[in-house]
């Protein structure tokens, strides 16, 4: 139930390099290789771009309940703006919509410009994106040439700096941002407020969330290890939710959440009193739950995963139910399948 951190070429669609993880599991499998599941369920923890590469965490099984928290975790990348040309789309895959003079521009002044972008910024997300209106994606409406009203969005950039500049007209940015973070629109920003305007044309991604690039494999090299069944780099479930705070439960504890219940949150405070999304370890720290806190004091179970690696009995199950603890003559006590989906 492992998370695959792909290092995605450019070209592919995220869903195309999802559909190649696949084939090449099935592959690694019917050779003999161990410990990767059947994809029938699989999927990716964040999109990039055609034209993007780098880290694209695949989930694979189990490890596709993961996607709504991987989603919420901050990215870096570093990335290349082509000053002087701007496109309808913000990056080298649109069409050319005006061009201008770069001019002289110094390190001093470009340094100048990214300090008004550090920090709580917004930015309106742009017209070819795959946000939907009226149940359409943008860019449906882009491309019939339909420009419509986009609310700003709140987003964070922690660190923005200079790694190369060209001054004929190339300038490349690492950026580490929250999530929501179109980097076209922060670099068609950065180079409006330079003065000549531009494009992006260059973007590669090194970390997303607790995934990072010396992590990751290449399709070549995925294809190769899956035609030799040789072992495959994944990434366990605890590991890939690392970026959130976490508890260790208790063996009844976990046996408790396994059932279906709602622990208080009081009883979870070892986690110096957070109040956002929690993940609950067994105590084998494999991941059990990813709960918060409902209005009743409650830990309320977002996501229940299934052990990774279950040892031949749990501990934590006693043959026969404590009567101080279970009940099983109440019904808030049986375990509700939904809650493992």
């Amino acid at each position: 139930m492992p998370v695959l951190v792909i290092d995605k070429p450019k070209g592919p669609t995220s869903f195309a390099v999802v559909k190649t993880v696949a084939r090449q599991v099935r592959a690694y499998r019917a050779a003999g290789g161990q410990g990767m599941p059947e994809p029938a369920r699989i999927g990716h923890g964040g999109t990039l771009d055609p034209m993007a590469t780098g880290v694209l965490p695949v989930c694979i099984g189990e490890a596709t309940k993961l996607a709504p928290f991987l989603l919420e975790a901050d990215k870096a990348y570093e990335a290349t703006i082509g000053l002087g040309v701007q496109t309808d789309t913000l990056d080298a895959e649109g069409q050319v919509v005006a061009r201008a003079p770069v001019g002289t521009i110094t390190l001093q002044q470009i340094e100048q410009v990214l300090s008004r972008f550090r920090g709580s910024i917004t930015q309106v997300p742009p017209m070819h994106s795959a946000l939907k209106r009226d149940g359409k994606p943008l860019y449906e409406y882009a491309r019939q040439g339909i420009e419509l009203e986009r609310q700003p969005r709140s987003l964070t950039i922690f660190e923005l700096r200079v790694l190369d500049f060209d001054p004929v007209g190339s300038l490349s940015l690492f950026v580490h941002c929250s999530k929501g973070t179109y980097i076209r629109v922060l670099g068609a920003d950065i180079a409006q407020a330079l003065g000549p305007g531009g494009h992006l044309t260059a973007l590669r991604r090194t970390a997303s969330g607790p995934f990072s690039l010396a992590q990751s494999i290449t399709l070549d090299d995925l294809q190769a290890r899956c035609a030799a069944a040789a072992a495959l780099p994944s990434v366990g479930l605890a590991e890939a939710l690392v970026h959130m705070p976490s508890v260790i439960l208790t063996e009844h504890q976990a046996f408790r959440v396994g059932m279906g219940q709602k622990l208080p949150w009081e009883d979870l405070r070892t986690a110096a009193g957070h109040s956002g999304l929690l993940c609950l370890l067994r105590p084998d720290k494999t991941l059990l739950a990813v709960a918060e806190e409902n209005e009743e004091g409650l830990a309320s179970l977002r996501r229940v995963f299934l052990a990774e690696a279950p040892p031949p009995s749990y501990p934590w199950a006693p043959a026969k139910p404590r009567s101080d603890t279970f009940d099983e003559n109440d019904a808030s006590n049986v375990h509700n399948p939904a809650l493992d989906s």
